[in-house]
């Protein structure tokens, strides 16, 4: 297991994350309009754009889905892949994974494709943006730097005891 395996596993989570928003919003950003602050979804909603049934079923999908496939390939790749075995080894591999996503999401995503191109603009909310206030800019870097290792820590605790 290598540094540069982890890299590409952590592309690889990259990519998983693009797609699922590409998708997403493939029709249109207010489907993924969960994404938003309540203001905005109620907007969107108001507007006949989306209905909150809709908006529902989209963050179930989306959590289901595309996190439920983010998580899979991530143990499947430490664990599988890689051969982790004990708490700490998998730990740090998880965690180097997940920052490595955390990061992408947060500067390409967040930063650049949300808050400076028309992608993510939905039809009259424009006087809403930024869509990413500095405070939930500031929540989602918390959870990238406090949430993903509390999450390596689950995830590697739990797969210590599949794995006795």
């Amino acid at each position: 297991m290598t540094f540069g395996l982890i890299v590409i596993e952590g592309l690889v989570v990259c990519f998983i994350v693009l797609l699922c928003c590409v998708i997403g919003i493939a029709n249109g950003p207010q489907g993924m309009a969960f994404f938003y602050e309540k203001e905005v979804q109620e907007r969107a909603i108001a507007g006949g754009l989306i209905t909150k049934e809709a908006l529902d079923r989209n963050l179930k999908r989306f959590k289901l889905i595309g996190m439920g496939i983010m998580f899979v390939f991530i143990l499947l790749a430490v664990y599988g892949l890689n051969g982790a075995r004990g708490f700490l080894e998998g730990f740090w591999q998880i965690l180097a994974v997940l920052m490595i996503e955390g990061v992408f999401d947060r500067i390409f995503i967040d930063w650049y494709w949300v808050c400076c191109t028309r992608a993510w603009v939905i039809q009259g909310t424009e006087d809403m943006q930024p869509y990413i206030s500095k405070k939930v800019f500031v929540k989602k870097w918390v959870m990238t730097l406090i949430g993903f290792p509390a999450i390596s820590a689950i995830l590697s605790g739990i797969m210590c005891l599949f794995l006795k």
